[in-house]
């Protein structure tokens, strides 16, 4: 007889590797196999530690910037969180070999708002000042043609009128009730305003919320396998939080654990975002075995059989 308490692990499914993420891992991958290191990646490909070392190892180098990129003939990829015009420009002026890892959900953000602005609207971003997707999406368009509004306080503050010719677009990994508030504020006060025919948020960022709440209220404990800087991890965190878990957290590792959050308890829910691997969680539920008798029940809120495939450049190379 196990010496060990037992505790009831609520596992998330759908978790982790959204579609993507896949892709743009391969993305990299695919390069490096086919024209050898180094391969330059613009930013981190996706906002996970363990992945981007991973990565490293096999050649990658990454980079903030183009100009930190040499004129010698490697590929450079763009992350999966998209950049600004600028950047692909700046490549093709280089005559730079560039691979575009942008999710094509979010290049579905990037095709509304120039569609927007060749309607001559004015167009306003619900997003995160700062995050690279929210940078690559105002990006697109020239300087001043899109202003940002990260709650509903700031929709208050906006300068447009009720006559003003107003379309909207959402950063892809919000969290959904925050951008529904935000939303309806911006319909509340500009009710001729045009918003996408389908949602902008993302279905992995959905559905993997989607789990979240489903066993919230149910554990006395929670942990959200991701990196500090992913913004669709922080947003599992803070809904399990406003979902009646008592205590979130969020880590990488195992090792980043604050096992003081864990005492006593008899149940846990585990998940993790769009960019954390599998191996991760497996990882975390290891290190939770150590001290737990664990007896584990997967929570399926979803199915997904979303691919994208490789952009058509590396795609003719590989093949």
């Amino acid at each position: 007889m196990s010496a060990k308490p037992s505790l009831n692990v609520f596992l998330c499914a759908p978790r982790g590797f959204c579609a993507g993420v896949v892709r743009a891992i391969d993305i990299v991958e695919h390069a490096l196999h086919k024209f050898g290191a180094p391969v330059y990646v613009r930013h981190e490909i996706v906002h996970n530690r363990y992945v981007v070392e991973g990565l490293k190892r096999k050649g990658a180098i990454f980079v903030e910037e183009l100009d930190e990129v040499p004129d010698n003939g490697a590929p450079v990829v763009f992350s999966a969180h998209g950049v600004p015009k600028a950047v692909p420009a700046e490549a093709e002026q280089r005559n730079l070999l560039a691979i575009d890892a942008t999710c094509p959900l979010v290049t579905k953000v990037h095709r509304e708002a120039e569609i927007h602005f060749r309607r001559d609207r004015k167009i306003i971003l619900v997003g995160h000042k700062g995050h690279p997707e929210v940078i690559g999406t105002m990006g697109q368009l020239p300087e001043s043609a899109v202003t940002l509004v990260e709650s509903a306080e700031d929709v208050a503050a906006l300068p447009f009128t009720t006559d003003d010719p107003l379309a909207f677009v959402t950063q892809t990994t919000l969290s959904v009730d925050d951008m529904a508030a935000v939303v309806n504020a911006l319909k509340a006060r500009f009710p001729q305003i045009v918003g996408p025919h389908r949602q902008d948020i993302c279905y992995a960022t959905t559905n993997r919320q989607e789990a979240v709440k489903e066993i919230a209220h149910k554990v006395d404990a929670f942990i959200v396998v991701g990196s500090p800087n992913s913004s669709n991890s922080q947003r599992l965190k803070e809904v399990a939080e406003r979902n009646g878990c008592r205590s979130a957290q969020l880590v990488l590792r195992a090792s980043d654990i604050d096992w003081s959050q864990l005492q006593d308890i008899r149940s846990l829910g585990v998940t993790a975002g769009a960019s954390a691997p599998e191996i991760l969680v497996e990882e975390i539920l290891a290190a939770v075995g150590e001290k737990y008798e664990l007896v584990i029940d997967t929570v399926t809120t979803a199915t997904e059989d979303v691919s994208f495939p490789l952009p058509r450049n590396l795609r003719e190379k590989v093949a």
